[in-house]
């Protein structure tokens, strides 16, 4: 019986060193920080991002170069509630990759090949090499570039010539006499 002991804690500090050896040999994973890339698959479209972009939870692909109309947030998140990542350059152009929820565009940037490929090869490229994206921004602060110049000629003010107004500004003093603004220079003229 005194033998079987001797096995049985012989086995016990056997299996308990064992552990410990498996254990010291793992490690702990990485600590995820702001800058961390990650990659996410939304409605069968895989992408990269840092981990501090929210992945969406709707995605459309729109794969567009689209020009910024005014300097707007990119954002972490499809809305205000986010955290500002970079601002756009009003006039510089941006690849929007898809369209999210709460209408707003998801910024990135499209993979390209090294050397030129035919139109097959190029397509599974761009299948397996997921798309990255840099942030969200609002609808309305980016437009397609084809339709920049126009969007900006059609938001400036029109030119009118003016009109110098006719109107005579008058009162009367004392009842008898009256004096009459000039329009032109602003000063009142006693008759």
């Amino acid at each position: 019986m005194e033998l079987n002991m001797n096995k049985m804690v012989n086995l016990r500090i056997a299996l308990g060193l064992m552990f410990v050896f498996a254990v010291v040999g793992c490690k702990a994973p990485p600590k995820m920080t702001d800058d961390t890339m990650v990659s996410s698959t939304v409605e069968g479209v895989t992408f990269t991002h840092r981990f501090a972009v929210q992945p969406p939870a709707q995605f459309s692909p729109v794969n567009e170069t689209y020009r910024a109309l005014y300097p707007a947030s990119v954002m972490t998140r499809p809305d205000f509630s986010g955290k500002v990542v970079s601002t756009l350059q009003s006039g510089e152009t941006y690849t929007v990759i898809g369209q999210v929820e709460n209408n707003w565009l998801a910024l990135g940037e499209i993979p390209q090949g090294d050397e030129p490929q035919a139109e097959d090869k190029k397509a599974t490229e761009q299948t397996t090499k997921p798309n990255q994206l840099i942030g969200y921004v609002p609808f309305r602060a980016v437009v397609k570039s084809e339709l920049y110049d126009q969007t900006i000629k059609a938001d400036q003010p029109k030119r009118r010539a003016r009109v110098a107004s006719k109107k005579k500004t008058c009162v009367s003093v004392d009842g008898d006499s009256k004096a009459c603004q000039n329009t032109n220079s602003g000063t009142w003229i006693i008759n």
